[in-house]
């Protein structure tokens, strides 16, 4: 058995590579930048964008039975997750793990369409759909939510539910809500961040237009960035928090400081 990671250079793709390496598992690592992977892991070439790419991973290792699914960044990510989906149960692969959003049901726009297809397939299957939140960066943290509450998680705390829906010997065949130990606003973790740094980190309420701008500036297409922004509404209209409250979730240890301060340099400008 070998698990490919599709985008393992990733925010939980090398989380969940170092996980795999502890544990003795067979993994295969594909990026469009193999060569900037860290020690001591090696991939291989893979672009969503170039689908004579899709079958490096299986000229690298014939025997790839599991893969873990980022997908690629556009609004509708069906077609090119379908076409690599379908070759690689052509090529053997038994069970896909697709990393989705909390706030993008099963038949919804970006990975929710990805979702459906994947549990209407027949394959074994799991869909990881945590919360999210934007990185901070050179002191100022911006967005669109207001003052909506998110149950921040780490992406090690992603990555070891990846683990378990890759290596457990049953499919989960599910999704899973991944929510951190938490509730906070943006203003509440700015000013976590801000003890931790010994500076003031200031979170800016953004309108819908500038929030659009923002995203452009990535850059993003319009699409996409309507997209993201309608992600923000619902946490804006309190859905992060309805997740946090749900009965069936994974709630992941680490804590928003603790996570701040294990990662302190990264938020040093």
């Amino acid at each position: 058995m070998t698990i490919l990671l599709l985008s393992g250079i990733g925010n939980t793709g090398l989380p969940l590579a170092r996980l795999l390496q502890e544990a003795k598992q067979s993994f295969l690592i594909a990026s469009r930048s193999p060569a900037k992977l860290p020690e001591p892991f090696k991939g291989v070439a893979f672009d969503w964008f170039n689908p004579s790419t899709y079958e490096n991973p299986f000229k690298a290792d014939a025997n790839i039975d599991r893969v873990y699914i980022v997908g690629p960044p556009v609004l509708d990510k069906l077609p090119q997750t379908k076409d690599f989906v379908e070759l690689a149960i052509a090529k053997g692969v038994k069970r896909f793990v697709l990393l989705s959003a909390a706030g993008t049901p099963r038949g919804g726009l970006l990975n929710g369409k990805v979702h459906e297809y994947l549990a209407e397939r027949g394959v074994d299957y799991a869909v990881l759909r945590p919360t999210w939140f934007n990185a901070v960066k050179q002191g100022l943290v911006a967005s669109t939510v207001g003052n909506g509450k998110i149950a921040f998680v780490s992406a090690d705390d992603v990555a070891a539910v990846a683990f378990r829906a890759l290596v457990d010997e049953k499919s989960h065949n599910t999704e899973h809500i991944i929510v951190g130990p938490e509730l906070h606003t943006y203003d509440e973790a700015a000013a976590l961040l801000s003890g931790v740094l010994g500076r003031t980190i200031i979170y800016k309420h953004l309108t819908h237009e500038e929030g659009k701008a923002l995203f452009q500036s990535v850059p993003l297409p319009e699409d996409y960035a309507i997209a993201l922004l309608g992600l923000e509404k619902q946490i804006a209209d309190g859905e992060e928090e309805t997740h946090f409250h749900a009965e069936v979730k994974e709630v992941g240890k680490v804590h928003l400081k603790e996570y701040f301060e294990a990662n302190r340099e990264a938020f040093v400008a």
